[in-house]
């Protein structure tokens, strides 16, 4: 499959719940697309004035295209995974959850240490001791020739809906 075609059935997928953007730009490093979905929920008695609570939880990812993946430009996107944070999330007592996916899209299938580190990254961050809320980042790699999907543990999650024949 072409990735121009999977970006289009990935945005066609995403579209009833993400706001989408093409070639979003973090410090002049371009992700073919970005989505984002913003959820707040509110428990109020009698009148919305008279709040209980709000939770937000919230969901970012990032999809990026490599002709050939390799060690260094894994940790380059990784890093920027991680940096993104800073100015996406603003913890407060009503954020409770974010996710930052980031889905690294190739032709052909990596060298077995670029699927491993995938495997094995992990990265989890609470705010205030969790008061805050707390911000999990799950890590993605499509092939386009032969649909093979590799996540980190926390990737499992959406391998499905990131996959080409879903």
């Amino acid at each position: 499959m072409e990735f121009t075609h999977y970006l289009d059935n990935l945005e066609k997928r995403l579209a009833g719940s993400f706001d989408l953007e093409r070639d979003y730009l973090i410090d002049d490093y371009k992700f073919d697309l970005f989505a984002k979905y913003l959820l707040r929920n509110e428990k109020y008695v009698l009148i919305k004035q008279a709040k209980i609570y709000t939770i937000e939880n919230n969901e970012y990812s990032f999809i990026k295209y490599f002709n050939k993946i390799d060690r260094d430009q894994l940790d380059k996107f990784i890093a920027l995974l991680i940096k993104s944070i800073d100015f996406l999330i603003q913890p407060s007592e009503e954020h409770m959850s974010s996710i930052v996916t980031g889905v690294i899209a190739t032709p052909d299938k990596p060298d077995s240490d670029i699927i491993n580190a995938i495997k094995k990254f992990k990265y989890h961050k609470g705010f205030a001791f969790g008061f805050k809320g707390w911000v999990d980042i799950r890590l993605l790699l499509v092939t386009m020739k032969d649909d093979y999907i590799v996540t980190n543990k926390k990737g499992k999650e959406v391998s499905k809906v990131y996959s080409i024949n879903y």
